[in-house]
């Protein structure tokens, strides 16, 4: 068994500030150490260093306790990690994904979201270790972002 997993999120071009507050929320109970806000991802402060108020608003504060840094480019953040020797997980539909119930825990896991719509490009899953994905069962083929992002980051906590 392996000591209690650090968990890392990359939120890439998510275009809803209510969504990465939400995300804050959850990843602050989680436990997560740090979250990477890339592309056009909103941040908790604006470019005057002012608070985002959307965020706010779904983060209830989260976002003052979870470490976070903005970088234009996923891929610059993914390099890095795996110097360090973290795993980075995707988490997306695709014919490669796993089922998250039945992914292996690391110690050291990045977990990758993508864009409300279109996910994580092919260029972003290629970087990525691994992919898992959230069976669907009904009609919908997808859950929302925040969603999903709850439901994994405790499977992978647990």
């Amino acid at each position: 068994m392996i000591a209690r997993a650090e968990i890392a999120i990359i939120l890439h071009n998510i275009r809803s500030a209510y969504n990465v507050g939400s995300i804050f929320r959850t990843a602050d109970a989680v436990g997560v150490i740090r979250m990477y806000l890339t592309g056009y991802t909103p941040t908790p402060r604006d470019r005057f260093e002012r608070p985002q108020k959307e965020i706010a608003k779904t983060a209830l504060g989260a976002e003052t306790h979870v470490p976070w840094e903005y970088a234009k480019n996923p891929t610059t953040i993914i390099k890095r990690l795996k110097k360090a020797e973290w795993h980075i997980v995707g988490v997306e539909q695709d014919t490669r994904a796993e089922n998250y119930r039945l992914h292996k825990k690391v110690s050291r896991t990045v977990l990758v979201f993508g864009n409300e719509i279109r996910g994580l490009s092919l260029a972003l899953r290629r970087d990525c270790d691994t992919l898992i994905e959230i069976p669907m069962h009904g009609k919908k083929e997808s859950l929302n972002v925040s969603v999903a992002a709850g439901i994994v980051l405790f499977s992978v906590r647990d």
